[in-house]
């Protein structure tokens, strides 16, 4: 069969099985992103129906995605809003890298791994997948939620951070001096500071430049700048989901919601073939080996992103059910975590890094989703049970003390008849 007939047999199949369990999430009132991630596993290596042709062209498409994602998630805020959140939020990405870095290096070095993978590990455990939240979000309408702007300066600091870690990691797999790895970081640190700039300081100016009536054009452009922008700081070392998410905050006003309209369409498509991308490169057969420790770190880790959020909500004054959400909806690992992952099987540190990385996101990134929806309901309910029984154990012990109250003033009275009476009786 000629090659572009079979990719577009395969990529048309691809889309129209996401399409399908799209629509069986939205009928029980899930979130998809599971489901993709399944499929991807069944068109990937050792799956069902392997891909070949397409397999290029989705992973374009799954860049594409990510980008998509994080521009739009930018789009939702201004520039004043990030400023401020970063000043006020810089705590709690201290302590989402002390709670959740810490596991995977313990883990690393429990397997013997050597320093070098324990800090490769760390970063995987680390850094929350910013696509699959995106996503998440999106699904269960919480865009404007009052914790929304916490979990975003959570995402968007651990991004930031990405900057620094991800040349300090290229360095110390590559073994290069440290003053070659010094000028990586700095040019990495430079290039996000003047995007942050100049997204802060002449937001008013891009959004004028991009503004147009015509829907195509204005499509067009935004498109072509934030593919322009990701690339250029990919290409120094920064994440271009970091560029798109900047560039979605220069973007303000009419041109910002007209932006978010024509762009809602293709940043559907392109986020479904993102998470089939992420499975495809996922092989069945690498998972059960790996699967216990996988397991074991997930379930820490996703207590402590939970925490993380808990706390980070807390601290801006959200509500008890803000917080329960903003820590469930922390939990998914994704995109950074397999880049991470990936880096250190290249330089080949260690055979099992790979396939541990691998099934600890897998696991993460559908078990994300679920706790984004249940958390927050699943902490009410049980909180709601301790109340009673707390309320049950206080009168129980005010009933006590009532009760030996009681004893003791009958008592009191008792004596003090038996003194009366001895009293009475003397002469």
């Amino acid at each position: 069969m000629h090659s572009s007939a079979l990719f577009l047999i395969e990529f048309g199949a691809v889309l129209l099985g996401l399409g399908l369990l799209g629509r069986l999430a939205g009928r029980l009132q899930f979130s998809p992103i599971p489901l993709y991630l399944l499929a991807g596993l069944a068109f990937g290596e050792g799956g069902l129906l392997p891909l070949g042709a397409s397999e290029e062209f989705v992973a374009i498409g799954a860049e594409i995605g990510v980008i998509l994602l994080l521009l739009m998630l930018g789009l939702e805020y201004t520039a004043s809003d990030l400023v401020s959140n970063l000043r006020t939020q810089y705590p709690a990405g201290l302590v989402d890298a002390a709670l959740n870095a810490l596991p995977g290096a313990v883990m690393a070095l429990l397997l013997g791994w050597g320093p070098v993978a324990a800090v490769v590990l760390a970063g995987v455990t680390w850094i929350s997948s910013s696509g699959v939240i995106a996503k998440v979000l999106g699904d269960l309408g919480r865009l404007g939620n009052r914790e929304t702007p916490v979990i975003l300066s959570i995402l968007v600091l651990e991004d930031l951070a990405m900057a620094v870690y991800l040349p300090i990691i290229t360095a110390l797999l590559a073994g290069v001096s440290v003053a070659a790895g010094s000028v990586t970081l700095a040019i990495a640190l430079g290039v996000a500071g003047l995007v942050l700039f100049l997204a802060v300081r002449y937001g008013r100016v891009i959004s004028r430049f991009v503004s147009s009536d015509d829907p195509e054009k204005l499509l067009l452009v935004v498109l072509g700048l934030t593919l322009l922008v990701a690339g250029l700081a990919q290409q120094l070392q920064v994440s271009a989901a970091v560029g798109a998410f900047l560039v979605g905050i220069a973007l303000s006003g009419e041109v910002a919601e007209g932006a978010h309209n024509l762009l809602s369409p293709l940043r559907d498509l392109f986020a479904a073939v993102f998470f089939v991308f992420f499975g495809l490169h996922t092989d069945p057969a690498s998972i059960p080996p790996v699967l216990l420790p996988a397991l074991a770190l997930a379930v820490v880790t996703a207590c402590t992103k939970i925490a993380t959020g808990y706390w980070a909500a807390k601290r801006a004054g959200i509500s008890v059910k803000g917080r329960w959400r903003a820590g469930g909806t922390l939990v998914a690992r994704g995109e950074f975590s397999i880049v991470i992952a990936g880096l250190a099987v290249t330089a080949g540190i260690e055979p099992s890094l790979g396939p541990l990385a691998t099934a600890y996101v897998l696991i993460l990134v559908i078990l994300g989703p679920l706790t984004a929806r249940y958390t927050q309901p699943l902490a009410m309910r049980l909180t709601a049970r301790r109340r009673p029984a707390a309320a049950a154990r206080a009168e129980a012990a005010d009933a006590a003390d009532a009760a030996v109250a009681a004893e003791t003033t009958r008592t009191a009275q008792t004596a003090e008849g038996a003194r009366e009476a001895v009293d009475q009786r003397r002469p």
